[in-house]
């Protein structure tokens, strides 16, 4: 498995975001306000982490096979001892996927699992945690190296880097006109940037370094509100208004500092709110207008799941380290069900229609009714289940970690799971 030809490094500039005649900033052409609640914003021809510019991890057209088999597992696919979730799969096209591993690899792969290109990141480090974009042709993804790189979509080859920092823990997010993703520094410090899918140019970075100490989340845009949020290990939420990129406000999740309040995981905007877990064991809803509190739903253990969305039930579900995927109103913050695992949950859930799939650290990926909790199906792996699955053409694609790198057991697979019917 040959790496593709490498490129050469981008120069960074900067630009102001683009206003129209009256000052106000308008909308990128690909983007436009839902009216609907249950409409999420997603762009055509792109595959990227949560599906939409909000995350919702929402695929109402994909159905849930009632029994699955392992097709193919890619093996050692993540070697790596790193606590945090591991990077998913998102489809190049109809009939192949990207996969990233903390190798340091990103590969492609046909849906029958052949290798059609793979190139490196950071080699000597801990590899890519992020979920690659897929847009215009091109694959974009940030590794613990702290590039943001862009390869061809079909041969691989390199055609830009761009050094942004430290490290690059999180996945971007691409709205059509730019590429933007959080970047943190080793003292610990953090910063967040918009880069141009063409060049790899730095087109805005936010002037005051927000967030701070170590963004590992993927910044969710609302276009509805004219928000991004994004969250810290600083237990901050941090807000920009969209598409100007003005400091909007900032959210403390334990302002007491009686507990630690980091927010790892991808923020999922939804009817003009922001939801997300923390780790002071709370799961939120913040106004996106305001930055203020709607309502906390405190779990049994810290909260580092990104929630997944079902407009239609007007639900979403987050998960604990306490072992559970809970279903909540989005409107109330009340619990509607929840399902017990024996170990905790970090990777977020996947979203289909009637069934969600999500994995958890007991080694096990599962699928159940979205209306009931009732178990459909487990499948138990090797080493645990943190990357998020994806489901793509009625097949289930998710990555587990390494099972034990200190006593020499390195083998963390890529898998496929197919209809067993």
């Amino acid at each position: 498995m040959l790496a593709a030809s490498a490129g050469v490094l981008a120069a960074a500039g900067c630009q102001a975001p683009t206003t129209n005649s009256g000052g106000e900033s308008e909308l990128p052409e690909s983007v436009e306000k839902v009216a609907n609640p249950a409409e999420q914003t997603t762009l055509e021809g792109v595959s990227q982490f949560r599906r939409s510019l909000e995350n919702w991890g929402y695929y109402p057209e994909e159905t849930v096979p009632d029994t699955v088999d392992v097709e193919w597992r890619i093996p050692e696919h993540n070697t790596d001892d790193h606590t945090a979730a591991k990077a998913s799969a998102v489809p190049l096209s109809e009939d192949a996927i990207v996969f990233p591993g903390d190798t340091g690899y990103l590969t492609a792969l046909s849906v029958d699992g052949e290798v059609l290109w793979q190139q490196e990141t950071d080699m000597v480090g801990r590899g890519i945690h992020g979920t690659p974009v897929v847009a215009e042709g091109m694959v974009y993804v940030g590794a613990y190296d702290g590039i943001l790189y862009g390869f061809d979509a079909q041969t691989g080859e390199k055609r830009w880097e761009t050094k942004l920092g430290g490290s690059i823990g999180g996945s971007p997010t691409y709205d059509g006109d730019a590429i933007y993703v959080a970047v943190e520094y080793p003292d610990p410090e953090g910063s967040t940037f918009a880069v141009d899918p063409d060049s790899g140019d730095v087109v805005w970075e936010d002037d005051q370094g927000r967030p701070t100490d170590h963004p590992h989340c993927t910044p969710a845009i609302d276009p509805t509100t004219g928000t991004i949020t994004l969250g810290s290990n600083d237990g901050m939420l941090y807000a920009w208004e969209y598409p100007s990129l003005e400091f909007k406000w900032r959210f403390e999740t334990d302002p007491d500092n009686d507990t630690d309040g980091e927010i790892k995981e991808p923020i999922a905007a939804y009817d003009d709110a922001a939801f997300f877990g923390s780790w002071d064991r709370n799961i939120y809803r913040v106004d996106l207008e305001t930055g203020t509190e709607d309502w906390s739903f405190e779990t049994g253990g810290l909260s580092m799941v990104g929630p997944g969305v079902d407009p239609t039930r007007d639900e979403i579900y987050g998960g604990s380290h306490d072992g559970n995927l809970y279903a909540l109103d989005a409107q109330t913050g009340e619990e509607r069900w929840r399902f017990e695992t024996d170990r905790p949950l970090t990777g977020c859930p996947t979203v289909c229609q009637d069934r969600i799939v999500f994995g958890s650290k007991d080694q096990t990926l599962y699928a159940i009714e979205t209306d009931t909790a009732e178990e459909v199906w487990r499948v138990e792996s090797d080493g645990s289940v943190t990357s998020t699955p994806r489901v793509h053409g009625g097949a289930i694609y998710y990555a587990e970690r390494a099972p034990d790198p200190e006593n020499g057991e390195i083998d963390g697979g890529a898998y496929k799971l197919v209809d067993a019917g």
